[in-house]
């Protein structure tokens, strides 16, 4: 039985290139070399008798017979990880959150102070990353996921809902004469649009509010474009233009008078953001006791007073 079973070291490269479907980032990740990780998979695949991975240009994919072996290799050193945790009483078990860099600077990382306070033994990793990653594939325990409701995974837990409506610096509201007074106004101003559509802004987001109020036509003074949400954001803050709010995500900004929204005009999309906890992490207790925290918190943000008038018109 023994002579059956690989050895683990080659068993560990194959995870690592399999997971990440690339032996240079699984080499970095064991601090080994490519042809070092590439030999370990070539030994197991000569070990096996069957291929693992279709090589291509650049790329490689896994084969049936390399999928039915990650998902019981994967699943292995899950397990072989938490009991040595539990062994050591937890030590060194973190839970790993992924989502948009957006949602992670502007909402979560600012009340992590609280979570801090509430649950001072859980051990969080934050992981911005604007792609859509597999969470059980890379070995993450739970996913913010930014989506329209018929997107969202099976067994997501909605967290909130956005609207959105024009923010900017207080002193823009005035400057150079032309005051923002009436959504007609952004014709002299400069707007700061995300360029990546389905990130932290559906697509075309300035263009829905423009026909939302009448300005399908309008053209700006001039268009400033940026590939993450939180910078774009940072650009309102400093005054270089107006920027579409989502509502809980600059509400502290606005409570601040970092920022001000000069219209009484929101409109609701369809989409909003949801809490998806791996299938490998649903039964443990630092993932249940995050995940309480952060539905707990989304629920208050929801309830909240909005953080700009109530629509008029929109």
């Amino acid at each position: 039985m023994h002579r059956l079973l690989p050895s683990l070291d080659l068993l560990r490269g194959f995870e690592a290139a399999a997971r990440h479907l690339s032996f240079t980032r699984a080499a970095e990740e064991l601090f080994l070399t490519q042809s070092a990780v590439s030999r370990q998979v070539q030994s197991l695949e000569a070990h096996l008798g069957e291929p693992l991975f279709e090589r291509g240009h650049r790329q490689i994919r896994l084969t049936d017979a390399g999928h039915t072996l990650w998902l019981a290799t994967s699943e292995a050193m899950r397990l072989l990880t938490d009991a040595a945790a539990q062994i050591r009483g937890g030590a060194g078990r973190s839970v790993t959150v992924t989502c948009t860099m957006g949602f992670a600077s502007l909402w979560l990382v600012p009340r992590l102070m609280d979570l801090r306070a509430e649950c001072p033994d859980l051990d969080i990793r934050i992981a911005p990353d604007n792609r859509l990653i597999d969470i059980e594939r890379e070995h993450v325990e739970l996913a913010v996921r930014y989506c329209p409701a018929d997107m969202a995974p099976a067994g997501a837990q909605r967290l909130f809902g956005e609207e959105v409506f024009p923010v900017c610096a207080p002193g823009l509201r005035g400057i150079g004469g032309q005051a923002l007074e009436v959504p007609g106004d952004l014709r002299h101003h400069v707007l700061l649009e995300q360029e990546q559509a389905g990130v932290d802004r559906p697509a075309g987001a300035w263009t829905m509010w423009l026909e939302a109020m009448g300005l399908h036509r309008m053209k700006p003074a001039a268009s400033l474009r940026f590939s993450h949400y939180d910078q774009l954001i940072q650009a309102a803050i400093d005054g270089q233009g107006v920027a579409l709010g989502i509502s809980p995500l600059v509400r502290r900004h606005i409570a601040s008078a970092r920022l001000v929204a000069p219209f009484e005009h929101r409109i609701a999309t369809p989409r909003a953001y949801y809490l998806v906890t791996a299938r490998l992490a649903a039964g443990r207790s630092d993932v249940a006791a995050f995940a309480r925290w952060l539905l707990r918190n989304a629920s208050s943000e929801a309830d909240a007073p909005g953080g700009a008038p109530a629509a008029a018109g929109a």
